[in-house]
């Protein structure tokens, strides 16, 4: 089924809904009164609106009606769920690899899913195409020091000394982040590119309290903290360097904001777990940066970072993972000419399937595959990005 609804589509298999607000606090209502309809659900809360996915269509019309009563409007056209597919001629050869370095667990449909739902799906498809040579696409993870150690993937390799890489010779980056600050009241928050706080709590009164509170102190501070709410555990986020001063351009020092948001969880009686958070984002190589960063901006609808010296791009609403780009020798001209073993996949409402696949085309993409509710296109430079349709 396409909708559930009128506010409501089917994206990656799960009903979903945005709905724009005025403000985090005014999200916040939504958000708490969507967390106590059930504790399975999932909730976004941003600046600008609030994301729902759904456990089961049986709540639809309860969120949608809590909405309706708030004032707050549906919007199908930021829904999109991006994830990423790697092939390989031994699935089972690679896979466990991957499971350790992103502390993900087997989902219902075969892939390596984030239990928290917060990053990209890594879905591993067998292929008998050779392709040796090294990808022009690699993932960046980033997690606690611990989370690295305990993921044992061997001796990194590269100028960082981060590379590891799997049985196919497929890269991840995988980084070790820290305490953002050395202050006790700031103790709770870890640097994983993003500044991130992730709290445990006991019930949906507890997590509503917690997201109403955190909303009205970002809202107060002027920050666009991000708010995701998780079978029993609230996650702040300041989304990737925004915490750095010349990332925002505000007028704050962020960690006093991440103090005052401590202390307001604490008083809840919320706990701190310095385990979970971790930050995703995908390399792209390229010849031709400006390019190749163009077609992604279009066709996934994202924004260039405001810092000029700085390639990435990054979706406005913060829901789905970052793209950085970094300039490749020319004279690879093989590595260049082979296609990626790694490509995106963007699962999208099927009432907008057609102009996501306009735009992508239309920003100097190749179509290259039409099967099924599914097209296959082509970047300028080859990296391909797999437009889904509904389920």
């Amino acid at each position: 089924m396409a909708t559930i609804g009128t506010d409501w589509r089917m994206v990656d298999g799960v009903a979903t809904a945005w709905f724009d607000a005025p403000s985090l606090t005014a999200g916040a209502a939504l958000a708490g009164r969507t967390v106590e309809l059930s504790t399975e659900i999932v909730v976004d809360l941003r600046a600008t609106g609030v994301r729902v996915r759904l456990d089961t269509a049986e709540h639809a019309e309860a969120v949608s009606a809590a909405a309706q009563e708030l004032g707050l409007s549906a919007n199908p056209a930021p829904l999109q769920h991006l994830s990423v597919v790697l092939e390989s001629v031994d699935p089972s050869a690679v896979t466990p690899f991957w499971r350790r370095a992103l502390d993900y667990a087997p989902g219902p449909a075969g892939e390596l899913a984030d239990p928290l739902r917060r990053d990209p799906a890594l879905r591993v498809r067998r292929s008998t195409e050779p392709r040796p040579l090294r990808n022009r696409i690699h993932l960046d993870v980033v997690r606690p020091s611990a989370g690295v150690e305990q993921a044992d993937l061997g001796e990194p390799f590269g100028a960082y000394g981060v590379c590891h890489a799997d049985a196919d010779g497929n890269e991840v980056d995988l980084v070790p982040g820290g305490p953002l600050d050395e202050r006790t009241e700031a103790s709770d928050w870890q640097a994983v590119f993003s500044a991130m706080a992730c709290y445990r709590t006991t019930s949906p009164t507890q997590q509503r309290d917690l997201v109403a509170a955190a909303a009205s102190l970002a809202d107060d501070a002027g920050f666009p903290l991000l708010v995701d709410v998780r079978p029993g555990l609230v996650i702040l986020d300041s989304g990737k360097d925004q915490w750095v001063d010349d990332a925002h351009g505000l007028d704050l020092d962020f960690t006093d904001l991440a103090a005052r948001l401590q202390t307001a969880a604490r008083e809840l009686g919320a706990t701190a777990d310095p385990g979970v958070p971790r930050f995703v984002q995908l390399f792209l190589d390229a010849a031709d940066v400006a390019a190749v960063r163009a077609f992604w901006v279009a066709a996934l609808g994202y924004s260039p970072d405001r810092r000029d010296w700085n390639s990435d791009i990054n979706d406005p609403r913060r829901l789905n993972p970052e793209l950085v780009f970094q300039e490749v020798d020319t004279a690879e001209t093989e590595r260049r000419r082979q296609r990626n073993r790694i490509h995106v996949e963007l699962a999208v409402p099927a009432d907008l399937a057609q102009t996501h696949l306009a735009t992508a085309v239309g920003a100097g993409g190749r179509l290259l595959d039409d099967s099924q509710g599914r097209w296959r296109v082509a970047d300028p430079e080859g990296n391909e990005l797999v437009i889904v349709s509904g389920a």
